[in-house]
């Protein structure tokens, strides 16, 4: 049990490693059968706005964790997160994917949402002879 502890802090320290060095990036995309889900990225790039939600009215908001900022990145229905902390990172795009949860009705048929589509790190290290 206590070599799983000192594991764990071992992954956290080198998470912050290349969290320092390289950044995280994640990708997400939205996903929609019929009515395409606009995203809105306001309040200097901290708070997404999702709209048309299965062609609901009801706009849902995500406010992003400190550290982390969102931009679109040119394609269409994709946004992308990016910040120094792997779990304010992944836990953003966590709050994104789950706004767009379809309730009462059959998952295996809607499957409209907003996705992590890739995950990857703002630079790449040059390799090292």
């Amino acid at each position: 049990k206590a070599i799983a502890c000192v594991r764990t802090i071992c992954s956290h320290i080198e998470n912050m490693f290349t969290g320092v060095r390289q950044g995280y990036k994640y990708k997400m995309k939205s996903v929609y059968a019929h009515f395409p889900i606009n995203i809105n990225i306001i309040n200097d790039n901290t708070l997404v706005e999702v709209h048309n939600f299965l062609g609901e009215k009801f706009v849902r908001k995500v406010n992003l964790l400190p550290g982390v900022t969102c931009k679109p990145t040119g394609n269409k229905d994709e946004i992308m997160l990016e910040g120094n902390d792997i779990e304010n990172v992944s836990r953003s795009a966590a709050l994104i994917q789950q706004s767009t949860t379809v309730k009462n009705k059959d998952i295996r048929k809607f499957l409209d949402g907003v996705y992590v589509s890739e995950k990857t790190h703002i630079d790449e290290l040059p390799e090292e002879d």
